[in-house]
């Protein structure tokens, strides 16, 4: 960040940048300018190498200049998201935490895009990448890590600034025009719901034949509409690897199984049972008498739906806990902290992460996920889909419609490819 003399006589700050990958094609480049225009910098394109071939990566090296050294810094910092690396690059800084429960002040703040950071002169990658987090370096300054605040330990080391980091934005698919590649991140109730879910199985079946994770985020409108048999029989079908859900599907679930209703309501008739506000309520009963809904299925306590298929084929699950639950059920982590924890372990190696009619849930969980995840979100209200759709992410695809005609199609797509 060297000082110059500007044409007009004034002093400006100078750094050049450079930025490289499918910058054109992804729009990443024509974002860059545009951040440099809006933050009242100036630019001069020193050289540009666009790809020839869908997969030749471009590249381009950029002159900023801006008014004033906290201009110039403004500039760049908001550009680093972007992938934008300074030309004459620096290890990162770091400095220890004072305290636990907090970084130091000026520390790097993460986004959901993949990160490396250069120590020693090498770039090394960021590990366990999420959004809103900060950077812990490892003792033998070999790598780094998203840590999040709250588990800051004194005496860690902390990337603090800009120096040293760079991100490796996601790009669009340019290969292949499939569900994640062509919808972006559009909201519309008017999608092409069965082109868009055809390719959506297609995913679901690569990632079950080796090639990732599939994890569900699920609301307990799937019990409520009456899709639980549907979602019974993903889980059967090897289609989903992890489930986050809260202690609502799982009891209205359960009290499906036992008793029929869901919320009391018949789920054969339709209408409310007598005394059906209860059922909820003598299902946990049930379940923590037995002490767990592994242990009820193992005595036939609960013999169908979806918890009970999630035992039987070792599907694990994260019920997070929530102030407004009944019960809860005995397997619910209460403490958010800790289910917050446990659900961010268990997304190692989900590839694809399928979200259903649940707005809290799902965002909570979009703030766990690296951006590289393919995410569906489904929801009749499209204020959800939207928010999920909004992270930034060419990843993501989002359908505004009921959970039970999702499902429905969902589930014959792949059961077409399951017989042939």
């Amino acid at each position: 960040m060297n000082p110059k003399e500007s044409k007009s006589g004034g002093a400006t700050f100078v750094e050049e940048v450079e930025i490289a990958g499918h910058i054109i094609d992804s729009l990443i480049l024509p974002k860059v300018l545009d951040e440099i225009a809006a933050l009242g910098g100036r630019h001069d394109i020193i050289e540009i190498k666009v790809g020839q071939n869908r997969k030749d990566p471009s590249f381009a090296r950029l002159k900023i200049e801006a008014a004033s050294a906290e201009a110039l810094e403004r500039i760049l910092k908001s550009i680093t998201r972007h992938g934008a690396v300074p030309v004459h690059v620096r290890d990162c800084e770091l400095v220890a935490a004072d305290m636990d429960g907090a970084f130091p002040e000026g520390f790097y703040c993460t986004t959901n895009e993949d990160t490396e950071i250069r120590l020693d002169d090498h770039w090394r990658p960021v590990q366990r990448q999420k959004m809103d987090a900060g950077i812990k370096v490892s003792a033998d300054r070999q790598s780094g890590e998203c840590v999040l605040m709250a588990d800051v330990k004194q005496g860690e080391q902390i990337v603090v600034g800009r120096h040293g980091v760079r991100v490796l934005p996601q790009e669009r698919e340019v290969r292949k025009l499939d569900a994640f590649g062509f919808m972006g991140s559009t909201v519309s109730s008017e999608k092409p719901k069965a082109i868009t879910i055809r390719e959506i199985a297609a995913a679901m079946r690569q990632a079950k034949a080796g090639s990732g994770k599939i994890l569900v985020v699920a609301g307990p409108a799937v019990i409520h509409t009456g899709s639980s048999d549907l979602f019974s029989q993903l889980v059967r079908n090897g289609y989903v690897n992890v489930l986050f859900t809260g202690n609502a599907l799982a009891a209205h679930d359960i009290e499906q199984a036992l008793f029929g209703t869901s919320l009391g309501v018949s789920m054969e008739q339709g209408k409310v049972c007598e005394g059906g506000h209860e059922h909820h309520l003598r299902a946990i009963n049930r379940i923590r008498r037995a002490g767990s809904i592994a242990r009820a299925v193992e005595t036939g306590t609960l013999t169908r739906g979806i918890m009970y298929e999630c035992v039987k084929n070792g599907v694990p699950f994260v019920l997070a806990g929530s102030i407004r639950d009944d019960g809860p059920l005995p397997e619910v982590i209460t403490d958010s902290r800790q289910a917050q924890k446990v659900m961010r372990d268990m997304t190692d190696g989900v590839t694809m992460c399928l979200m259903i009619a649940t707005t809290l849930h799902s965002v909570a969980v979009g703030n766990l996920l690296p951006a590289r995840v393919k995410v569906v979100c489904v929801d009749i209200n499209p204020a959800t889909v939207t928010k999920l759709a909004d992270r930034g992410s060419f990843q993501t695809v989002g359908l505004v419609t009921d959970v039970e005609p999702f499902l429905r199609v969902l589930v014959t797509e792949l059961e077409k490819s399951d017989v042939a």
